[in-house]
C-alpha cells in the first residue's frame, strides 16, 4: 500500500491536523483525523485500537502540547505527550508496518548558529518545550518503523486554533498597545503551505529528518508589522523590545532560539518544489479568514 493511500491524522482539535484535512480533502487523498478522545496518543491500547479501526498505510502525528511558556511548569505533560506518547506511536506503526510522521521544531536548537539551520545540525534546546520535542525526535528514532519522518517546522499559524497572527489582531482591534521582539529571528509557517510539503514528501522516497517552513525570514516585530499591513490594521502602537525586555517583563517565560532559520534545501531537492515564501503564506491565511 502506498503511503498516500490512508493516512489516520492524529490530534484532530488542532490547527495542523485541520489543514490536513482540508489538504487532503482537496488532493483526493484519504484521511481519517482523530481526536484526543478518539485516539489518546499517550495510551498504547487507544493507539492499537485506531490502527485496527482504520487500518492506515501512514499515521501523521499532529498531537502535541504546544504551550511554550506553560510547559516550563507543566514539564510532566510536555514530556509525556511530545515525547514519550511518540514512542508509543512509534512501536505501534513499526509492529503494524504503518509509517509514520512526526512533527518537531526550531525549538531544538540554542539558536547560536547564524545561519539557515540544517537537519544535521547539532541540537541544544533552551526550553523544557524545546526538550520535550526533542526527547520525541529521539523516541522515535528508538522505536522507528520501517518507514519514518521527522519534519521540524517553526512559527507555526493557521486557522482552526490559536496562534499568533490572530493574537496580534485580537489585541490591536481591541486598542491595546503591542511591544513585540524584534532580536528573535526565524521564518513564520502557514499550516496549509506545512501540509501540502508533507504529502510532497510523502510521495517520495524520502525518510529521516527535514526542514519544512515557509521560505524567507524575519522577526517577531517585522512580521507583526506585515500581518497589521496584510489585515488593514492599524494598532494603537506598536513598539520592538529586546529579548532581555521581555524577560524582565515576564521572568517566567520559555527562553527562545535568537536564530532559528530553518534550510529547506533537502526538501526542495527531493520533491522538486520550492517552499512558498512566508510573505505569500500570510497573504492566503488572510484570504481563508477573511
Amino acid at each position: 500500500m502506498a503511503l498516500l493511500d490512508s493516512i489516520l491524522i492524529t490530534g484532530g482539535a488542532g490547527m495542523l491536523a485541520h489543514a490536513f484535512a482540508e489538504v487532503c480533502r482537496a488532493r483526493g487523498v484519504k484521511a481519517n483525523v482523530v481526536s484526543r478522545a478518539q485516539c489518546d496518543v499517550t495510551s498504547v491500547p487507544a493507539i492499537l485500537s485506531a490502527l485496527d479501526q482504520f487500518k492506515p498505510a501512514t499515521v501523521v502525528n499532529c498531537a502535541a502540547y504546544t504551550k511554550v511558556d506553560q510547559a516550563e511548569i507543566d514539564r510532566d505533560a510536555a514530556l509525556t505527550i511530545n515525547g514519550k506518547a511518540v514512542g508509543f506511536l512509534a512501536e505501534a506503526c513499526r509492529r503494524h508496518g504503518v509509517a509514520m510522521v512526526h512533527f518537531s521544531t526550531d525549538y531544538v536548537f540554542d539558536g547560536t548558529l547564524m545561519r539557515p539551520l540544517r537537519p544535521n545540525d547539532p541540537v541544544r534546546p533552551r526550553s523544557m518545550y524545546g526538550a520535550s520535542k526533542l526527547l520525541g525526535e529521539q523516541m522515535l528514532r528508538e522505536f522507528a518503523p520501517a518507514r519514518w519522518l521527522i519534519l521540524r517546522t517553526a512559527w507555526l499559524y493557521g486557522p482552526g486554533g490559536p496562534n499568533f497572527p490572530q493574537t496580534m489582531l485580537n489585541a490591536a482591534r481591541a486598542g491595546k498597545p503591542l511591544k513585540v521582539i524584534r532580536d528573535q529571528v526565524g521564518c513564520p509557517t502557514f499550516t496549509f503551505d506545512l501540509a501540502e510539503a508533507t504529502l510532497n514528501l510523502l510521495a517520495t522516497d524520502a525518510q529521516g529528518i527535514y526542514h519544512l517552513s515557509n521560505s524567507g525570514s524575519t522577526n517577531w516585530f517585522e512580521f507583526t508589522q506585515a500581518i497589521m499591513r496584510e489585515f488593514g490594521v492599524t494598532p494603537t502602537s506598536l513598539d520592538s523590545i529586546t529579548s532581555a525586555d521581555w524577560k524582565q517583563m515576564r521572568p517566567q517565560t520559555a527562553n527562545r532560539p535568537g536564530y532559528s532559520v530553518l534550510d529547506v534545501t533537502a526538501y526542495e531537492q527531493k520533491t522538486g518544489k520550492m517552499m512558498p515564501d512566508w510573505r505569500d503564506g500570510l497573504r492566503r491565511y488572510r484570504e481563508m479568514i477573511g
